[in-house]
């Protein structure tokens, strides 16, 4: 830019000294008076150098400019930091010593603020209840000898017992459950079982359940009559044959809930009177028939025991 200005000044000057010789040679040659430079041309001379001024000058000054803009902002944002950090350090730490503890032993005291930080540096043991009013964060392990929770105990993550879990109340499992150890219950009621293991049975198998409904068929002879106790998976069936009883089928058990499949009808004649027909089953999904392929006596009473599974 200086050069360039330089050039310019040259120019300038060049044509003002053109300018002058040609005004002198016309008055030495002529008697006319001598031409005057027009009003124009003069004006716009000092415009043109002031211009050129401020062009170089807003050149030099526009870094500068942004130099100081940069560092405002970085200084801004270095001074919101260090108020932060500093509202932060504002909590005061005070120590204790034994002589204050053993004050606070006998006395019911407020010590400093909610901007200041208590420091226990050797270990400390609270022989009475300790209420903590606002939210209590554990940095390392916490070990507590019982826990008693009057209220909802949530756990975000994994929870592991070593020892001994007692419910006094119920206990809900929305998800599965896994015992890699055995599981001893009085009671356990349960809408489905699946067992992959083989089923050990130190006592005895009982069955509960509705009654199943009946009906008696033709074979049963004129007046005889049929009766059910028992459950879907295991009962008696009685029947008592009348006059001109017949080959055929006796009674139809329905089950109270029906079975995916054809179950397994296991049917057990008790009593030599029993076991002296010839007795065979149908059985379907919702159903079993006891019946007789030869003719019963009439007036006589069958029972059979019955154990269905699928």
């Amino acid at each position: 830019m200086q050069e360039e200005h330089k050039d310019l000044e040259a120019r300038e000057s060049t044509e003002s000294s053109l300018e002058f010789n040609s005004s002198n040679d016309q008055g030495e040659n002529s008697t006319q008076q001598p031409v005057q430079p027009e009003m124009s041309s003069l004006k716009q001379r000092p415009l043109a150098r002031l211009r050129r001024k401020l062009s170089e000058q807003w050149s030099i000054y526009v870094p500068v400019f942004v130099v100081l803009v940069v560092a405002l902002i970085i200084g801004a944002v270095l001074l919101y930091r260090h108020q932060n950090n500093s509202n932060k350090d504002n909590l005061n730490q005070q120590t204790l010593s034994a002589s204050q503890l053993n004050s606070l032993a006998s006395a019911d005291n407020t010590i400093g603020n909610s901007n200041q930080v208590l420091t226990v540096q050797s270990s400390a043991i609270f022989s009475g209840q300790v209420l903590v009013r606002g939210q209590l964060q554990v940095a390392g392990p916490l070990q507590i000898s019982q826990l008693a929770v009057n209220k909802d105990l949530s756990i975000a993550g994994n929870g592991s017992i070593q020892g001994t879990l007692t419910v006094q109340n119920d206990l809900t499992v929305n998800g599965s459950g896994s015992f890699a150890g055995p599981l001893s219950t009085p009671q356990l009621t349960a809408t489905s079982l699946q067992l992959n293991g083989n089923l050990t049975l130190a006592h005895h198998l009982l069955t509960n359940g509705s009654i199943p409904s009946h009906s008696t068929g033709s074979a049963i002879g004129s007046g005889g009559t049929t009766s059910v106790n028992g459950s879907d998976t295991a009962g008696t069936i009685t029947i008592n044959t009348g006059g001109g009883s017949t080959a055929g089928c006796f009674i139809t058990v329905s089950f109270s809930a029906p079975f995916s499949g054809t179950p397994h009808v296991l049917l057990t004649p008790v009593g030599a009177s029993s076991a002296s027909i010839s007795y065979y089953i149908n059985r379907s999904s919702t159903s079993f028939s006891v019946c007789s392929a030869n003719t019963p006596q009439p007036a006589n009473t069958y029972v059979f025991d019955y154990f269905v599974i699928e």
